[in-house]
């Protein structure tokens, strides 16, 4: 089992930053993929960004320019720095985790994280 705690989401005006940190109990130094996810009120969860396999990075086109994701494998915590925040952003972000163990894929998520962007 593997446990993903998220932190750093909060109201923002349109035009601030906001920086998410996921922290995960077990390395992620040379896990499958791990990434961010959003789902505002009515729509489907949605890809933010993610690291893919061989540390390719991988994001929404709706958010290219704007968010970066970054990882530090030390504090087994990956981050997502978001810039220029538009109110269309705002949704509870949640962090994924895909790990590979014996052949078999496993998914964990965090427990989300509101972000909340005003006009």
């Amino acid at each position: 089992q593997v446990q993903l705690v998220e932190s750093g989401g909060g109201l923002v005006q349109a035009g601030g930053s906001l920086r998410l940190s996921c922290a995960a109990s077990r390395s992620i130094f040379s896990i499958a993929a791990m990434g961010w996810y959003r789902q505002a009120p009515g729509k489907q969860r949605e890809l933010v960004a993610a690291f893919t396999s061989g540390g390719r990075t991988n994001y929404a086109s709706f958010v290219k320019g704007r968010f970066t994701i970054s990882k530090d494998n030390a504090k087994n915590t990956v981050y997502l720095q978001m810039d220029s925040l538009k109110p269309e952003d705002t949704a509870v972000y949640y962090c994924n985790a895909h790990y590979v163990f014996t052949d078999t894929g496993y998914d964990y998520w965090g427990q989300g994280t509101q972000v909340t962007v005003s006009s």
